[in-house]
C-alpha cells in the first residue's frame, strides 16, 4: 500500500515549475516507491491570496486517505499550517511538515489575512507529529522565524540546515528520514 503525500509549493512566479518541483524530486528520491507525491498547482502563485490558497489546500486534505503527509514550503506552508489550525478535516494525518515558513505576527511578517500564529500549537489537531525545518542562510524568509514557531508550536521538532538556504540546497534527506521513522 502506497502513502499519499502532499506537497503544498511555495510562493512567486514560476515557483512550482522552476523551483518547487526540485523539493518534490528530492522528497520522492528520498522517500521511494512506497509513497505517492502529489504536487497540486496553487491558484495565482505570482501573487496570491490567503482564501484562494487556504479553499485549495482544504479541498486538497478533504481528497486524501487518513495517515498521509502533509508537507508545505514557504508560504504553502504557512497557509497549510493556518488552514489546518482553523478547520483541520475530519480525518488523522501522519504528520505536518513545514519548510522555511514564514511567521506571521508579532517578530515576523506583518499581515491581515491570517490571524497571527502566536498560539498555533494549540489549534492543530491533537497529536498530529509537526516538524519545522529552516536553512541558515535563507534570505527569503529569516532564519529566526524558526525560533518563533518553535514558540508558537511547543510541540514541534525543529530541524536547524546548516548552510541551506530558501529552498534548503533541494535537498529533502532529513524531511524523507523523519518521515519513514513515523512510519
Amino acid at each position: 500500500m502506497t502513502r499519499q503525500v502532499l506537497f503544498i509549493q511555495g510562493a512567486g512566479g514560476g515557483t512550482h515549475d522552476e523551483w518547487d518541483h526540485r523539493l518534490v524530486a528530492s522528497l520522492e528520491e528520498a522517500l521511494g516507491p512506497d509513497y505517492e507525491m502529489r504536487y497540486p498547482r496553487m491558484p495565482s502563485e505570482a501573487d496570491p491570496d490567503h482564501l484562494s490558497w487556504r479553499e485549495a489546500i482544504a479541498q486538497e486534505l478533504a481528497s486524501l486517505d487518513d495517515d498521509a503527509v502533509l508537507v508545505g514550503h514557504s508560504y504553502g506552508a504557512t497557509v497549510l499550517v493556518n488552514t489546518l489550525a482553523e478547520d483541520a478535516p475530519e480525518r488523522s494525518f501522519l504528520c505536518l511538515m513545514l519548510l522555511a515558513a514564514p511567521f506571521l505576527g508579532d517578530g515576523g511578517w506583518p499581515t491581515g489575512d491570517i490571524e497571527p500564529q502566536e498560539k498555533l500549537g494549540g489549534k492543530l489537531p491533537d497529536g498530529l507529529p509537526v516538524y519545522i525545518y529552516h536553512g541558515t542562510e535563507d534570505e527569503e524568509v529569516p532564519f529566526a522565524h524558526l525560533e518563533l514557531y518553535a514558540r508558537a508550536i511547543p510541540q514541534a521538532v525543529t530541524r536547524r540546515l546548516d548552510n541551506r538556504d530558501h529552498q534548503l540546497g533541494n535537498d529533502l534527506s532529513e524531511v524523507g528520514k523523519d518521515i519513514k521513522s513515523l512510519v
